[in-house]
């Protein structure tokens, strides 16, 4: 798809030194954009701390203990976002394949490491627990942004069903069996949440990445692929289908069932919302994370909890910046210098959005259950390392863009 470029333009003075210095200021990149994703992770250290008050406290330790790890993560991820920020994005881009390599052979090892787990997510290493899937996401948006990118436009062949063989051949088929064994990998583990976020953002990005009828035949091809494995990817595991069973008769009927079962999380996440009323009932005041979501407080419902605790007014908030994300996102998109800029800040602004509201609808009884963290919110040492350098990389291209704009 074409991204069309257009200039910004301000006002300067007349002298060559006030010029010089707007100019500089240009250059840093979308400063408003930053101060939100600030903004956002500063919030989620304290939400942080409200949700794992009472976990720290059971897990006899002090109950700021979660917030500090989360205040260290934010600090060290702001650290790795600066420096992808500072690198040309063209030469962070050389070593897609090879970041991309890496983050799978974790995701191998992962499986091996956790053999006789029911769960194979994690890597200990001493006291972090390192999650090999959040640095599959940036990875493999990082390379096929960059392969994407370098991907030129269908020859004119007058044979409709020949030119989409060519297509087919060349682009569509590696994608998909590039995206195809990531997917497997990830649903090993299983997690097949981050799966559906990889598949669908990928999807996005696809279709975007192209601008002709041929292009647009294998986009919708590649999306009834991903319904199809995702479907019997669904019927294969029972609390799955539970999960999705509870969601549609609570629609349904208004109630939910197997409230001390298998709708229970679903349950407390209602009750979390609804008692938040217009503006909430205070920070800490939750009553919802004593023992009833556990320490899915700080995680997996963090959204319901912020709900609660800052009511409609707060969720409103919420919704809001993540918007503004993804609005300011693609037009930093639409300024890039190049398509792979465009490509980069589109994959990187899908992937956090778009995993934001699933868990967004989740607390809210939008969708089935989910095991989405809400980023920059939620408590986890991957996830916000590499949400965090994510952003560094949107901002690279936001730098760039001006500076490019400066020297016209």
């Amino acid at each position: 798809m074409a991204l069309k470029l257009f200039t910004i333009r301000r006002k300067t003075t007349n002298t060559s030194g006030g010029k010089n210095l707007l100019h500089k200021k240009q250059s840093r990149g979308d400063v408003t954009f930053a101060i939100v994703i600030l903004g956002l992770s500063i919030w989620g250290i304290l939400m942080v701390y409200s949700g794992s008050v009472l976990v720290a406290i059971k897990d006899e330790q002090v109950p700021y203990y979660f917030a500090a790890k989360q205040a260290l993560w934010v600090i060290l991820g702001l650290i790795s976002a600066f420096v992808v920020y500072t690198i040309d994005y063209h030469i962070i881009a050389k070593f897609a394949k090879l970041m991309l390599g890496i983050s799978l052979i974790f995701m191998v090892i992962v499986l091996f490491f956790n053999a006789n787990d029911a769960f194979k997510r994690w890597i200990s290493l001493g006291g972090f627990n390192f999650q090999p899937v959040e640095l599959t996401k940036f990875t493999f948006f990082l390379y096929i942004s960059t392969w994407l990118a370098k991907v030129k436009d269908s020859p004119k062949i007058n044979n409709t069903w020949l030119a989409f063989k060519h297509h087919f051949k060349r682009d569509l088929l590696p994608f998909l069996l590039l995206l195809g064994g990531v997917c497997l990998l990830i649903i090993a583990q299983p997690d097949m949440d981050t799966a559906l976020l990889l598949g669908v953002t990928s999807f996005i990005v696809y279709f975007i990445s192209g601008n002709d009828f041929i292009h647009l035949m294998g986009s919708i091809s590649t999306g009834l692929v991903l319904i199809i494995i995702g479907f019997f990817t669904t019927l294969a595991a029972n609390y799955r289908m539970s999960r999705i069973s509870n969601f549609i008769q609570f629609w349904q009927t208004g109630n939910i069932p197997n409230r001390f079962g298998s709708g229970y999380q679903l349950m407390q996440i209602i009750v979390a919302v609804a008692s938040g009323g217009l503006f909430g009932v205070g920070f800490g005041e939750s009553r919802q994370k004593f023992y009833y979501l556990g320490d899915t407080a700080f995680t997996d419902t963090m959204f319901a909890i912020i709900a609660e605790e800052f009511g409609v007014a707060g969720a409103i908030v919420v919704v809001a910046l993540f918007f503004f994300i993804l609005l300011r996102g693609f037009k930093i998109a639409r300024e890039a210098p190049d398509k792979l800029g465009s490509l980069i800040v589109i994959s990187m602004v899908i992937w956090i959005t778009l995993q934001a509201f699933l868990h967004i609808a989740t607390n809210v009884g939008l969708i089935p259950i989910n095991g989405n963290t809400l980023p920059f919110l939620s408590y986890g040492g991957s996830s916000t390392l590499m949400s965090l350098t994510a952003m560094g990389l949107v901002m690279n291209v936001s730098r760039s863009a001006l500076k490019q704009q400066n020297i016209r």
